[in-house]
């Protein structure tokens, strides 16, 4: 078992002097159970149900007093309660209604315990007269592993320790990170396929995890779905959504079925809900607030890279390129930028978009757009030259600052350049491995830009 960042929030949820009942949502298979077993060492008593087991989920269907409830689950794991901090961990909630009702009694009778629970797609498959108790309980969301956390599972310590050492990062280590983030964005970040990598190196032999995965995913529809006509449209959904990654879609028609708008909309929802994909929608705004245009197509983000690279049959392009940024059209490097940002966000309420501008005569759209403090600040992910960025350029001309980000596969630095209407922009050009630390190097470049006015 490798540490994910992720203990460093469910630490601070410890801390907290008015801790609620926690919900950690997450797709299958990115790691929740392992997380909070890790987590769990640093409690005095540990208590994990499976709710997936009957005997375990019956617990919550008697109709128990919360003290009655609590003596229950104490009793079925044959323990008693001792002084000191007690961890109790609900796995696969979802799949009893009242088990998610009892969370807000945790929470007013038992301030005092920890309580964390974690199913996937829990709004979907839970009745829709059951209600989460608003108020009583909080959440956290789990992602596949980062780059950063890839680094600390491959044991690569003077690396990761360059990554999160001194601002800039050397120029030094970029061969030796380009070439770890290459492997990364050709695996992905799916934990037992991390694990068997840092074991085996050997990509061929992740072929039948990764086939695992996909199956388990294929296998969860007919619970997803609310009837064998939706399973059927959830299937064509689950077996397309790869082909259609990183790319703009239509739900009419998705996948070159004849699903109309309305039943594939509802799919893909629902596979979003499961965290399986996100929708990323554009936005035209150049300034606060980050508004996303849901009238508009969205484009689509799987779960993770290394599952589309094996379902797409692009692991041996990637695999032979000199960078990623030339496989499928740039694609994949588009996809494993977005897969980094959204590693970035633990909230369930965070949510990426794109800039884009249409119109008759010209058009324009920027890869990412995330806001810094007050700013909106576009990201294109390019190879291309500074000059031929137009769509940045179209998004400085309207923004109220200068300030832009290329992710590519040089060193880092910062230009100062013009857009096409003749407007000065400050332009941070950083490498694919600096993706998940984003933040930090655009306030290292307004910070620079702020220094280099002031002589």
């Amino acid at each position: 078992m490798f540490k994910r960042d992720i203990l460093k929030k469910l630490s601070s949820w410890r801390g907290k002097k008015d801790r609620k009942p926690l919900i950690l949502r997450g797709a299958r298979q990115v790691g929740k159970t392992t997380a909070i077993q890790l987590f769990s060492k640093q409690f005095d008593q540990y208590l994990y149900l499976n709710l997936e087991i009957k005997t375990e989920r019956d617990i919550f269907e008697q109709d128990h007093s919360i003290e009655a409830l609590l003596q229950a689950i104490f009793f079925s794991k044959n323990q008693v309660k001792h002084k000191g901090s007690v961890l109790i961990f609900i796995d696969e909630i979802q799949n009893s209604p009242a088990a998610v009702s009892c969370l807000r009694y945790f929470y007013e009778a038992f301030p005092d315990l920890y309580v964390i629970a974690a199913g996937s797609i829990l709004e979907t498959l839970i009745d829709t007269h059951i209600s989460f108790p608003v108020g009583r309980v909080e959440y956290l969301v789990m992602k596949p592993l980062s780059f950063k956390e890839f680094l600390g599972a491959l044991s690569e310590k003077s690396s990761l320790d360059i990554l999160n050492g001194t601002i800039p990062v050397p120029d030094f280590a970029h061969d030796k990170l380009m070439k770890l983030f290459n492997t990364y964005a050709i695996i992905g970040g799916m934990p037992e396929i991390v694990q068997k990598y840092s074991e085996s190196k050997d990509i061929i032999a992740l072929n039948s995890i990764f086939d695992g995965l996909i199956v388990s995913y294929f296998d969860d529809i007919e619970k997803y779905a609310r009837n064998s006509t939706m399973a059927n449209v959830i299937r064509h959904a689950v077996s397309n959504v790869f082909y259609e990654a990183s790319s703009r879609i239509k739900f009419q028609g998705f996948g070159n079925s004849r699903y109309k708008s309305r039943e594939m909309s509802e799919a893909l929802k629902v596979l979003e809900k499961a965290m399986l994909i996100y929708l990323l929608y554009p936005s035209s705004s150049v300034a606060p607030p980050l508004m996303p245009n849901t009238k508009k197509s969205p484009r689509l983000q799987v779960l993770d890279t290394g599952l589309l690279n094996y379902f797409g049959g692009f692991q041996k392009d990637l695999f032979g390129a000199n960078c990623i940024d030339s496989v499928y059209q740039g694609k994949i490097a588009e996809h494993i930028v977005g897969q980094e940002l959204l590693a970035a966000e633990t909230s369930p309420l965070s949510k990426l978009l794109f800039w884009n501008r249409e119109k008759k005569q010209s058009s324009a759209e920027v890869d990412f757009l995330i806001q810094y403090e007050n700013l909106l600040i576009p990201i294109e992910v390019k190879s291309a030259a500074t000059g031929r960025l137009r769509s940045l350029h179209q998004f400085i001309d309207r923004a109220p600052h200068k300030y832009a980000v290329r992710i590519y596969s040089g060193k880092l630095e910062i230009n100062q350049i013009k857009t096409l209407n003749g407007n000065e922009c400050t332009l941070l050009n950083i490498p694919f491995y600096l993706s998940g630390s984003i933040a930090t190097y655009i306030e290292w470049m307004i910070s620079n830009d702020k220094l280099a006015q002031q002589k």
